[in-house]
């Protein structure tokens, strides 16, 4: 982590911090969390434009924070995009870049920021002022002045949140091809969960400014660090059961779920009669289907009544009833064809498999019903 980022923020007040962060050079991290949880504020503290009671920053093999040193932003090469752009709307848009290059001999800042505009694909718009340029074009303008900075950390609050989604689609390419080229950490702020999981290498749950969980995106939302983080990541097909018993020789632990044995892969860490929550992604829960066996019928299967059948585009979503469970639901999604092939509507019965693979257990936390 010698070149890459690293922080540890910690305060009382007036946002409470207890955060851990770590991006390594040419990853991106994504930083996520519900609105009031301190994304945008462990930016700031990064950046120094906030100052922490205490921690540690740490950027590039340099020390940015802690106990005995405080950096100036100035002092920090941060490059920090908002979701505003606040870009000067009185100069135009090379100008806006190279107002940020400050660092470079005034001969070579005209250069700079021209290749920072072809870089970010506004060749040809250097002399247009903000209004003149669309949404996606301001970010892309705030994103190259951010670059003229040479920095060695780029921090992204939200950027893409102020623009239609065929823009963002845009936008979220042109990062991610951006990243392999300027090989620096890149921390991202977003709410979108589809958005992180595409361009981020890691990912932070921060609530009420702790760090809840870190690890890859795919592996958080198969296996959240608890019943809280699975809620904060609205993971739904969240439940709660007691440990019956361990067969280790099989690699499976078996929960009671109301009356309903289930086996999830071994989870020796639970005690036999410990109360536990439980989550299934909807891709692991497996319609039984009528014109054929289906993929893991012997595995943990549910009897219920489909409540909802959504049709969207090539994937239909189904929402059943377990019959064997009071008020509990099961969400899955399965492609439209093999729903119409199977006759789902509201009201049929229907079975489905819960793949032992799928079942993740967590340390118990209040489920919902």
């Amino acid at each position: 982590m010698s070149e890459g980022l690293y922080a540890r923020l910690a305060q009382r007040t007036p946002i409470p911090l207890a955060a851990e962060l770590r991006c390594a050079a040419g990853e991106l991290a994504a930083l996520v969390g519900p609105s009031g949880s301190g994304k945008s504020t462990v930016l700031r503290c990064i950046a120094g434009l906030n100052r922490p009671h205490e921690g540690e920053v740490r950027c590039g093999g340099s020390v940015w924070f802690n106990g005995a040193v405080d950096l100036p932003p100035q002092q920090r090469r941060c490059g920090l995009v908002f979701q505003s752009y606040a870009l000067f709307p009185h100069l135009s848009a090379l100008r806006n870049v190279t107002l940020a290059a400050g660092h470079l001999p005034s001969g070579e800042r005209d250069k700079r920021g021209r290749d920072l505009l072809e870089l970010v694909n506004l060749s040809g718009l250097e002399a247009r002022r903000p209004a003149q340029l669309s949404g996606g074009q301001q970010q892309r303008v705030a994103l190259a002045r951010a670059l003229a900075r040479d920095p060695q950390v780029l921090l992204l609050d939200e950027p893409f949140a102020a623009v239609d989604r065929v823009t963002r689609r845009k936008l979220q390419r042109e990062l991610a091809l951006l990243r392999e080229r300027v090989r620096i950490p890149i921390v991202l702020v977003t709410h979108d969960l589809d958005e992180a999981r595409m361009l981020a290498d890691s990912m932070t749950i921060l609530h009420h400014g702790n760090t809840l969980q870190r690890g890859s995106p795919a592996e958080i939302m198969a296996r959240p660090g608890s019943a809280e983080v699975a809620r904060l990541l609205d993971l739904g097909n969240l439940f709660e059961a007691v440990v019956l018993e361990h067969r280790a020789e099989r690699n499976r632990t078996v929960l009671d779920w109301g009356g309903l044995e289930l086996e999830a892969t071994h989870a020796p860490a639970f005690r036999v009669g410990e109360r536990t929550s439980w989550v299934i992604a909807p891709e692991y829960v497996i319609l039984h289907r009528r014109d054929r066996p289906s993929r893991g019928e012997r595995e943990n299967p549910v009897d219920g009544v489909v409540r909802d059948c959504v049709v969207l585009g090539e994937t239909t979503s189904v929402v059943i009833e377990v019959r064997s469970q009071s008020e509990a639901t099961l969400a899955m999604n399965i492609p439209t064809h093999h729903a119409r092939r199977n006759r789902l509507a509201p009201g049929e019965a229907v079975t489905v498999s819960l793949l032992v693979e799928g079942i993740h257990v967590m340390p118990w936390g209040a489920a919902p019903r």
